[in-house]
């Protein structure tokens, strides 16, 4: 197993990594939309776009894309953020030939109220 850890990204909460390749197989942890200057992004979508960018970067610590994505799981606080939520996915993957798969969920929050969506991926490497 190799950790994925892109300096573009803040650095992890705790004793995790932001993503680990395991042969074919990379997942990331949840991203949340922390920038490494800790500042949060307003507003559900502008956080979502945010965690896309930061899955987009660890998984291309290990050479893959969003064409390698089989899922896309996704949390948010409230039932209103799911469009905006929606809207960075379609985003992400609208250049996508084939659209990963999508879980999107309902929690009741994240370690700090200011986050309102959190994202995790799993990818495949092809070939």
């Amino acid at each position: 197993m190799k950790p994925l850890a892109p300096k573009s990204i803040a650095a992890p909460f705790g004793q995790y990594s932001h993503g680990i390749a395991a042969g074919p197989v990379v997942v990331t942890s949840g991203q949340l939309a922390l920038r490494p200057d800790g500042t949060i992004p307003d507003g559900v979508e502008a956080q979502a776009d945010f965690c896309f960018e930061a899955v987009r970067a660890i998984l291309a610590e290990d050479g893959l894309d969003f064409s390698d994505v089989l899922r896309f799981s996704a949390f948010v606080t409230r039932r209103e953020d799911m469009q905006g939520y929606m809207a960075a996915r379609d985003r992400a993957c609208a250049d996508l030939e084939v659209k990963p798969a999508s879980t999107l969920m309902i929690v009741s929050g994240f370690t700090r109220p200011e986050f309102l969506v959190e994202v995790e991926a799993l990818a495949l490497r092809r070939g």
